[in-house]
């Protein structure tokens, strides 16, 4: 959640962010009533029980008749306090509820629009010219099958559409992308993270998934659990409730889980391969820091993912994401587009957000320092999402025998093999 200070001294900000998100202004004059409502019956709570406490401080030393009115009049307070209390809560609940809807305030500078409305920033790389080679691209799934790689009827057998079973050399491309992610990862000073691909509610809603993304998450009602869409999650929480010293900041950590998303409004978007799908591994870079330091490492963790995705030989753009296509913890993010020859266009394959210090609000952590408390920023980004990146390795290596180019940095985890090679069929 945002600070309420800014609520109160700058409300035109935040009514400008969430205009510029697409979302309800009328939800900031709702938030500016609700917090006057409570704090002027904190106020009134507050006289009331002062009073409550001025008299009864007297009652041992007044007269007779004195006592009894003093007593009366105490009685007569006890029943307001309580009552003030009990409108207090109320009002402090309604306004937390308000709070949580509620997206964080963007950065200024960040492109306005829609999902298609981003700002290409940077291109790197050269798209193969296959027709130049001789020959037409093959797409992941149908190379994948014939590398023996990816079985996507069988994993429809086990669990339904849109699952998949990586085997063999599949299954050694995401070990060596793991292990690639994890060295690169370490080389930069991030602690590898094996974390809870189950969390609970506090974590989800702490970190803003339960609301607008709240269609794409997998419950688990008799456990009051959630399965994650990124290890995200976990990698937030992991301090919740904290009082971190500032000499230990920033720390960072890179986190690997299973993820799970419904992709509950993605119907008939991507069906074929593996490309979007419901469940998949990923390899997350997360970040606790001071707030002026948010923006720097912000740069620095889009630094991180492209030097991993140039480390693949995929050629890419990075995109300054739209107001309107942040996630409501996000101020700001950067998305990388990897270039996939069978559409002849970029797509996603990471991104990057900061999250200011909305989600350790929500989650209650902080850092001590010279001055006191208070709270502290978070960050995050993908570094490898397993299957998107099987798929631009697929595709963009990939020779008009069917076989795949294995990059370089990726060798040294393949026993050195410079090739994945077609294999009969099962």
């Amino acid at each position: 959640m945002i600070d309420p200070k800014i609520l109160r001294t700058d409300p035109d900000r935040v009514r400008r962010s969430q205009a510029s998100r697409g979302e309800s202004v009328e939800l900031v004059d709702q938030l500016v009533a609700a917090d006057e409502r409570r704090r002027s019956l904190m106020a009134t709570s507050e006289s009331a029980r002062a009073e409550q406490k001025s008299l009864s401080a007297q009652i041992p030393k007044a007269s007779p008749e004195e006592k009894q009115a003093l007593l009366a009049r105490t009685k007569e307070l006890a029943a307001s306090v309580k009552e003030a209390q009990a409108e207090t809560e109320a009002a402090n609940a309604t306004f937390d509820e308000l709070m949580m809807q509620l997206g964080n305030i963007v950065i200024d500078g960040v492109p306005s629009g829609g999902e298609d409305e981003g700002e290409i920033i940077e291109t790197w790389g050269t798209p193969r010219d296959f027709a130049a080679e001789g020959f037409a691209p093959r797409d992941h799934l149908e190379l994948g099958e014939m590398l023996g790689a990816i079985d996507m009827e069988r994993g429809a057998k086990i669990s339904g559409s849109r699952f998949y079973v990586l085997t063999g050399q599949g299954a050694q491309l995401e070990f060596a992308l793991l292990q690639h992610a994890m060295a690169m990862a370490s080389s930069w000073g991030f602690t590898p993270m094996i974390v809870p691909s189950l969390v609970k509610p506090e974590a989800m809603a702490g970190t803003g998934f339960l609301g607008q993304a709240a269609e794409d998450v997998y419950h688990l009602e008799r456990d009051d659990l959630y399965l994650v869409g990124t290890s995200e999650v976990a990698l937030a929480a992991y301090h919740s409730d904290e009082i971190l010293p500032a000499g230990s900041l920033p720390k960072h950590y890179v986190g690997w889980s299973s993820c799970f998303r419904r992709e509950a409004g993605a119907y008939g978007k991507d069906t074929r391969g593996i490309f979007r799908v419901h469940w998949f591994d990923k390899a997350e870079l997360f970040v606790y820091c001071s707030p002026e330091d948010a923006e720097a490492e912000h740069a620095k963790l889009l630094g991180y993912e492209k030097a991993f995705i140039e480390s693949l030989e995929i050629p890419y753009q990075v995109l300054d994401v739209a107001s309107g296509d942040l996630g409501s913890s996000a101020a700001r993010k950067f998305d990388c587009y990897g270039w996939l020859p069978t559409q002849e266009r970029y797509r996603e394959i990471t991104s990057t957000s900061n999250c200011t210090e909305f989600q350790a609000r929500r989650l209650n952590i902080r850092q001590r320092d010279a001055g006191g408390t208070r709270p502290l920023a978070t960050l995050n980004g993908t570094l490898c999402a397993m299957t998107r990146t099987i798929i631009m390795i697929l595709e963009n290596h990939q020779q008009a025998d069917g076989s795949v180019r294995v990059p370089e940095a990726l060798r040294p985890y393949l026993g050195g093999r410079e090739f994945l090679t077609p294999v009969a069929a099962a």
